[in-house]
């Protein structure tokens, strides 16, 4: 049974409860952007392929801007650094919405362009995000607190893909985009009452570009890094990619349209919030490696399950317990990373995470390429067959990845 003390810890923590408000509203912005973002380039285009383009255009500012966004989360004070970013998103989003709004917003490339600054702004901010709530809440408390922020993620993600499908249809993407501008912006405001500065321990901060440097040496002294970063990858790959397919579940395979589809993102968040719920109330649980190779197996037996729903409800109960399994994977690798290493390496910890969940362009990319010779089931069918090899494999033959609390 997950005690109750123990899931609310972090939220005793006067900062951390602005913190998680901050992602909350922040959540609920990018919930609105993915639906509508899936859903348009599918209008515009007809082609799995692109929209698996569209996601990857997200995503490719993680594998570009990682190491530089761990390096300068090191080295200036991350309260400001979060509110620059928030500032940044709402603009761009901004943008989207007054050129959907007056109509001028037909070309698919524009859209994709628009995505990756989005994504690139989302790089930093989660990058700032993960090692700022490590600073507020301590190491004693950083599964606790980084499963509530992950929390806050999904369940703004329930409330903003609801809400964007029905907005899509009601009065169109345009003001959706104006809608998920409007959360950045509060999301930034939020951070202004924060007091905690969140920088490094160190008595003088080092620069960008020593921090850049160092990351080599990091690396190589702490090996266990190294492999962790490569198993997130494999993971957003193989696993986390699934979700780019979900337009194409929604209009040619279960045939709900954009509120179906909307519901469909909201089952996976919820299936997060699950997932994460459970690990928040495990606290200071020992054992994290073999829960982190456990949960990652079932994460792609879950993918392989989706070629069996034949109907919506069989599909959400899939989606719930694959998305259960993938943030519980993915926070267990972040809470690992980071207490791997020094306080003042913490930032280049994250930066690396950031770094590994950003070869997803890859997945992105290849299963929707996949989906568009064997359907979307099959190619789910595939890429969590792999999955589960792939961890199982891992497991066995790394045995301190293993035993790592």
């Amino acid at each position: 049974m997950i005690a109750m003390g123990n899931w609310t810890a972090s939220l005793r923590i006067r900062d951390f409860r602005l913190l998680w408000a901050s992602t909350l509203l922040y959540s609920l912005a990018t919930g609105m952007e993915q639906v509508s973002v899936g859903w348009l380039i599918f209008e515009l285009t007809g082609s799995e392929f692109m929209v698996g383009v569209g996601a990857a255009a997200r995503m490719l500012p993680f594998f570009l801007f990682g190491i530089l966004s761990g390096a300068i989360t090191d080295r200036w004070e991350r309260r400001l650094l979060l509110g620059i970013g928030n500032l940044g998103a709402s603009l761009v989003a901004m943008v989207m919405a007054l050129m959907l709004l007056l109509g001028g917003l037909a070309n698919v490339w524009v859209v994709v362009g628009l995505v990756g600054a989005l994504g690139s702004m989302f790089a930093f901010t989660l990058t700032v995000r993960q090692t700022y709530t490590f600073d507020i809440v301590g190491s004693g408390l950083s599964l606790n607190g980084l499963a509530l922020g992950a929390m806050a993620m999904q369940g703004g993600g329930i409330v903003g893909s609801l809400a964007s499908g029905a907005l899509i249809e009601a009065a169109g993407a345009g003001w959706q985009f104006v809608a998920a501008g409007v959360c950045y912006l509060l999301a930034a405001v939020a951070t202004l009452a924060l007091q905690t500065p969140g920088r490094s321990s160190r008595v003088a901060a080092t620069s960008v570009l020593k921090n850049l440097a160092g990351y080599v040496s990091l690396v190589r002294s702490r090996r266990f890094l190294l492999a962790l970063m490569l198993l997130t990858a494999v993971t957003e790959v193989l696993g986390f990619t699934h979700m780019t397919l979900l337009p194409v579940f929604a209009k040619e395979v279960l045939f709900v349209g954009p509120t179906g589809l909307g519901v469909m993102t909201a089952g996976r968040q919820a299936g997060g919030l699950l997932g994460l719920w459970l690990l928040a109330g495990l606290g200071t649980a020992r054992k994290k490696g073999l829960l982190m190779f456990a949960t990652a197996i079932g994460f792609g037996i879950g993918l392989m399950a989706f070629s069996l729903s034949g109907s919506i409800y069989s599909f959400l109960a899939v989606l719930l317990f694959v998305n259960a399994c993938a943030m519980a994977v993915d926070t267990l690798y972040k809470t690992l990373m980071q207490q791997l290493v020094s306080d003042e390496e913490r930032g280049r910890a994250m930066g690396s995470w950031v770094l590994s969940i950003g070869f997803a362009p890859v997945g992105h990319m290849g299963v929707g390429a996949l989906a568009g010779v064997v359907g979307a089931p099959r190619a789910l069918l595939i890429n969590g067959a792999i999955l589960s090899a792939v961890s199982l494999i891992t497991m066995i033959g790394m045995p301190n990845i293993r035993r790592l609390d």
